[in-house]
């Protein structure tokens, strides 16, 4: 197998990859709770769905297109459980801002300055995620495989852009992957808090 067939086959790992993950998001808020679970961050994933489906166009690639098309559903749906009607202040910030680094930089530079401005789009969406993490120990909803998978789907994406030479979306993607470790491992630390405290609680219980 060449190179090039082996990097088309981690593009294609990367989209189940980020699908999954997302799926497993839906259904953590789904069957648990929304707690922890930063509409912010949801709102600005929809958003650059749509960017980076509108970016797989231009490219030809069917691979950015389904990546983002088969997770948006998913993402949607968990937006739609935040309740972002109660919010609509934090829905028109993040399409503001979306349109400010994404949009307006695909008009005045093409589509490599809008990409360029996805990366800091994408590092900047999961912020609000962090900033709930830190801020409440409570992160029933957060899904730690959804964050861990989109690791692991960042890393097959960089495979994939260095092979088809989109060295904007290798440098945005690289970057939000790294944001993406950050909450996985974060995230882990609060459900094990949670557990310890958990467990503290039956001993007292039983103690009693």
């Amino acid at each position: 197998m060449s190179y090039h067939h082996l990097a088309v086959t981690f593009g294609w790992v990367a989209v189940m990859l980020t699908v999954s993950g997302t799926a497993a998001q839906f259904r953590r808020v789904a069957r648990l709770s929304i707690e922890g679970v930063s509409l912010a961050t949801w709102t600005l994933f929809v958003f650059m769905g749509v960017f980076w489906t509108a970016y797989g166009f231009d490219r030809h690639s069917a691979i950015i297109i389904l990546g983002s098309v088969f997770s948006l559903p998913f993402q949607m749906a968990i937006v739609f459980r935040l309740r972002p009607w109660r919010r609509w202040r934090v829905v028109a910030r993040s399409l503001a801002f979306t349109l400010v680094f994404c949009a307006l930089p695909v008009v005045v530079w093409g589509w490599p300055g809008g990409v360029y401005g996805t990366g800091i789009v994408m590092v900047v969406n999961r912020a609000p995620q962090l900033i709930e993490l830190v801020r409440y120990p409570d992160a029933t909803g957060v899904s730690v495989p959804m964050w861990s998978l989109g690791v692991a789907g960042a890393i097959c994406w960089v495979l994939y852009y260095q092979n088809t030479r989109l060295w904007a979306a290798l440098a945005s993607t690289a970057c939000a992957g790294l944001a993406s470790l950050s909450i996985a491992l974060l995230a882990t630390w609060r459900h094990r808090q949670a557990r310890v405290g958990l467990q503290a609680e039956v001993a007292v219980l039983f103690q009693a």
